[in-house]
Formats: C-alpha cells, structure tokens, sequence
C-alpha cells in the first residue's frame, strides 16, 4: 500500500494519494521514517573469555559432590583458601547461568506435605477435638491456660481444666479422666486437635496408644481443620459475662464451672435441632424431638391459617459431622 501511495503521490500530492487510497498519512510518514533494519555482526569472542575446556572444568567443580550444595561465591572464597583460582566468583555465576544452573544450591530442610484430616462421627464418643486457650492473668503477659475436648457430633464438652502453664502431663491426665468417664473403649474414639507442643508429645501419644484410641491433628497454621473447638472458644469469650482479665486461677475456675453447665444443659445449638448439647450426647434427643412435633402438631390443629407453608416440622436432628468432609465429584463422595 505504502507503494501505491508513492507512485500517486508522483502524480498528484501526498495528500491527494492517501486520501484517494484511503490510507492514513501519519502511517505513511512514520514508514517513510523508519530506518532499515541492519543485518547483527557476528559476535566476537573476548580474548579475557575462558576456553571451552576450562569452562567445563570450572562447571564440574561446581557441580561436584564437594561444592553442589555452595554458592559460587563459597567455592571462590574456599578455593583461594586452598591456593587455587579458577576464575571470578561473577564468571561462575556466568557459566552457570549458560546451563540453567542457577537455582538455590543449598540442601534445605523440604517440609512435609500434610494430608487434610477427614473425620466423621455419627454418633456420640466417635470424634472428640480439644484444644488450649489463654486466658488473660491480672496483669499483662500472665495467662491462664484452658484445656477442653468436645465431641464433635454432640457439642458436648467431655472435660476441661484450668491451669497455669502448658504441659503435656496435664493434658495426659485430661484426657485419660475423660475416656474413663465416658466409658470409652478400645478403637472407639478419634481424637483430633492441632499440632500444639502438648497435642503431639510422645507423653500423650502413649497414651492414646494404651487407651486404643487414634489421634488426628490438623494442618499446620489452618485453624479450619479445628473448627468446633475454635467455635466453642468464641462462644465462650464473646458471653457478656466473660471477663476481661481473671484476677487469679481460682478466679478463672469459679468463672468456667456455670459457663461449662449452661454450654453443655441449657445452650442450644442451631447445628443440633436446637437442643443442647447433653441432650444430644446422652441419646434423648430422638424422644425430644417427637415431643416436639406433638406440639407442632397441636398448634397447626388448632391455628391452620397461621402456618402459611402447611405442616410445620420439628428441626432435624444431625446425621453425620464432618471435620473436612470430602468434596464431591460426579455426584458421588470422593
């Protein structure tokens, strides 16, 4: 086109052309403008350049079991202390850089890659999660620490305690308390907790092996893998009765004694039907809930017009929880 544009603007004007042509004039210009491309010259080698073979030899070095796991700059300084230059610390980033070969040398420590927990309980005593809290001492930097376990399916908190530090002993003796009160037996029970110093002691983990019951811990740093201890911290700090800082231990146990009778008889749970923990725990919840529905029932009975969408029915009663439940592919758990 740029051609074209030529030959009648011979004739004519540049303008006249481009505008009989239909071709802009600033890209008309701008060609005109551009310079032709010039063929690259070949590439010299420098006369400081190390041949072929040295630059093998100083690649083998590198790479030898002796200096893999150095950073150039570590040969450089180690062979000058042994009285050998092989070329600049810059030149052996170079030949390694030609190879793809720069990468983080070092033998490092890879993490493990941690599988997520998928946990079901159908019934009470099948999954138990526990977890500690700090509570706030009388003055800053002293805390109080709250161990408690909870049944997953149940919400129903089988045991806690108080104390002042963290130790793996005591949540030793916390769980073995709580598995005889229970009446738990041999390969009965999960129980699943974060990766806590006192949640993975070998102190407690032979114990769990004594008792017969398997352990679970979650992810490192995904506090989503804890999720029903978490949620029953929160409920317990955000109680318009919980304070700011208890004045001392006592303080904290006389506080948590009415707290953990009201969590467990008078609390209830949306997830639950609506019924609180202990009545799903100790097997009264099916009972319950015909009751329930009886009165419904009643109602409806009585006041049709009021229930717009026809009978009303009780809430349901929970099946199955998951910690992690696996996600579905095809219509079909995976």
């Amino acid at each position: 086109m740029r051609e074209n544009v030529t030959e009648l603007a011979e004739q004519t004007s540049t303008q006249e052309a481009c505008r009989h042509l239909a071709y802009p004039r600033s890209s008309y210009y701008r060609q005109q403008q551009e310079k032709p491309v010039r063929e690259s010259k070949a590439v010299t080698p420098s006369p400081r350049a190390l041949p072929p073979a040295e630059r093998e030899a100083v690649r083998a070095m590198l790479n030898s079991e002796r200096f893999v796991d150095s950073s150039p700059r570590q040969v450089y300084g180690t062979l000058l202390d042994e009285g050998e230059y092989l070329c600049s610390a810059s030149t052996m980033y170079r030949i390694l850089r030609q190879n793809a070969e720069v990468h983080e040398r070092r033998n490092q420590k890879r993490h493990p890659v941690y599988k997520k927990p998928e946990l079901v309980a159908m019934t009470p005593n099948q999954v138990w999660s526990w977890d500690i809290t700090k509570l706030r001492g009388p003055v800053p930097h002293v805390y109080y620490y709250m161990y408690t376990i909870l049944d997953i399916f149940s919400r129903y908190v089988v045991g806690y305690l108080i104390a002042q530090r963290e130790l793996a002993s005591l949540a030793k003796q916390l769980v073995a308390d709580s598995c005889t009160k229970q009446g738990i037996e041999p390969e009965q029970l999960v129980l699943h907790a974060d990766r806590g110093s006192s949640m993975t002691s070998k102190t407690l983990a032979l114990l769990l092996a004594d008792l017969g019951v398997g352990k679970s811990h979650s992810r490192p740093y995904t506090s989503d893998d804890n999720p029903f201890s978490e949620a029953q911290f929160k409920t317990m700090k955000y109680r318009p009765d919980y304070p700011d800082r208890f004045g001392s231990l006592h303080h904290a146990r006389t506080w948590a004694r009415p707290f953990f009778h009201w969590y467990n008889h008078e609390h209830r749970h949306t997830s639950l039907g609506l019924m609180t923990p202990a009545t799903v725990h100790y097997g009264q919840a099916a009972e319950l809930r015909v009751k329930r529905q009886a009165v419904l029932t009643a109602a409806f009975e009585k006041y049709p017009e009021r229930f717009v969408q026809g009978q009303p029915v009780a809430p349901k009663l929970p099946t199955a929880v998951w910690i992690n439940p696996p996600l579905e592919r095809d219509g079909q758990s995976s």
